[in-house]
């Protein structure tokens, strides 16, 4: 069976995909949308996903997996939400971010683009391909990049004083 592909949100200054990694594994939680709810519940073990950090930075920054599927969130005592289980997998080469996937017209019916306030979205295995291959040429046109050059120090100088002449 093949697997899908999901993007989920996340505010880093609420949860960065630095902690996520240091915890190892998390459970996707507190989502309060039914079209994202359903989303978690469609998730599947094995599952692929992009971790995009939201607000601040607005760009993909890694993958993660699907590592138990959708139960009843623990936070709150209401069957209608879920959360799944997902564990880091590995960074993008370089992140992708928003403006650059909105000015990619293979992206334009991407979910984070179409439905920018949905916390959970589907992506097609197209749109997971182009996204790589952004995050690909981002990597390489960052090693190509000369560096730009120290500016160098001012020395500092003497005032030139006028001298009166008597």
């Amino acid at each position: 069976m093949a697997n899908n592909y999901w993007l989920v949100k996340s505010e880093p200054f609420k949860y960065s995909w630095q902690q996520f990694n240091k915890d190892k594994k998390t459970f996707w939680d507190g989502v309060r949308n039914y079209q994202a709810r359903n989303n978690l519940r469609s998730m599947q073990k094995g599952d692929q996903v992009f971790f995009y950090h939201s607000n601040e930075g607005m760009e993909i920054v890694g993958i993660a997996q699907v590592i138990r599927e959708a139960y009843p969130d623990p936070t709150i005592d209401d069957d209608r939400w879920v959360a799944v289980d997902l564990k880091p997998v590995k960074a993008l080469k370089a992140p992708v971010g928003l403006a650059q996937m909105k000015a990619e017209k293979r992206l334009q019916d991407l979910g984070l683009i179409r439905q920018g306030r949905l916390s959970v979205c589907p992506v097609t295995e197209d749109e997971w391909d182009v996204i790589l291959e952004l995050s690909e040429r981002n990597a390489e046109e960052a090693k190509t990049e000369k560096p730009k050059p120290k500016p160098k120090p001012k020395t500092k100088t003497k005032p030139k004083t006028k001298t009166k002449t008597k």
